[in-house]
């Protein structure tokens, strides 16, 4: 047969030097894999935090505008209960919390449109 033999040798037959530097590879790709994680992971608390601290806000304006117009009292109130939820939120994220965080914001928006369904 003609052909080219494999160029890995066979476990048995690799050198102590090769086995150091197959670890050494295999470290270097963990500590990129462990950086990629945590960068991921910074981004996510960032965009929970930012997320609920503008839901937050926009919930807090809402609630000020409904306040002052001729709106039921319930309907602020509701749109408050829902920014303070996403206040929470907010906390959540930035405390690394992230699925919480989501739920919370989920919650919150849900309750600021249920003040908005009783205006």
């Amino acid at each position: 047969m003609s052909g080219r033999p494999d160029s890995d040798l066979p476990p048995d037959t690799q050198t102590v030097e090769d086995l150091r530097e197959d670890h050494a590879e295999a470290d270097d790709k963990d500590l990129r894999d462990d950086g990629l994680l945590d960068e991921q992971a910074r981004r996510a608390r960032w965009a929970a935090a930012g997320t609920g601290v503008v839901l937050a806000l926009a919930g807090t304006a809402a609630a000020l505008l409904r306040a002052s117009g001729t709106a039921p009292a319930h309907v602020p109130v509701a749109y408050a209960c829902g920014a303070a939820v996403c206040a929470l939120a907010a906390v959540l994220g930035a405390r690394g919390r992230t699925r919480r965080a989501l739920w919370a914001a989920v919650a919150g928006v849900m309750i600021m449109a249920l003040g908005d369904q009783f205006d």
